[in-house]
């Protein structure tokens, strides 16, 4: 499974998360196979503007995403994730991406709902 984590520089497994997904600068994706981190891939985050919460989530979709661990999120990308098929998971105030991926891993995330969102714009 293919895991995206919004991560601030210089993104990796060491990186500290960002707490807005949208407003990260790297997504930190790893692939999570037999409850290990197989592979790590940094991908800069090309940004979206108020409104373009969607540019995102194709980016992530295209990169082969699978699911999405989150600190903060609007209920517009949300619906988007959901849509494209990639599951979202509330981060639990983890520190860093390689805390994040272990508590995904050991099923310690919950799933992403309604009472995890935002209003946007990077207030979280």
């Amino acid at each position: 499974m293919k895991v995206a984590v919004p991560s601030m520089a210089p993104g990796g497994v060491e990186a500290q998360l960002s707490a807005h997904f949208g407003h990260c600068d790297f997504f930190t994706l790893a692939d999570v196979e037999d409850g290990e981190i197989k592979n790590v891939d940094i991908l800069a985050n090309e940004g979206h503007v108020q409104g373009g919460c969607m540019a995102p989530v194709m980016f992530l979709k295209q990169a082969g995403a699978e699911a999405l661990i989150a600190g903060g999120m609007g209920a517009r990308p949300l619906a988007g994730f959901q849509q494209v098929g990639i599951q979202v998971f509330f981060n639990e105030g983890a520190p860093t991406v390689g805390e994040a991926l272990r508590l995904y891993i050991e099923g310690q995330t919950r799933v992403f709902g309604p009472a995890q969102t935002c209003g946007g714009g990077g207030g979280m």
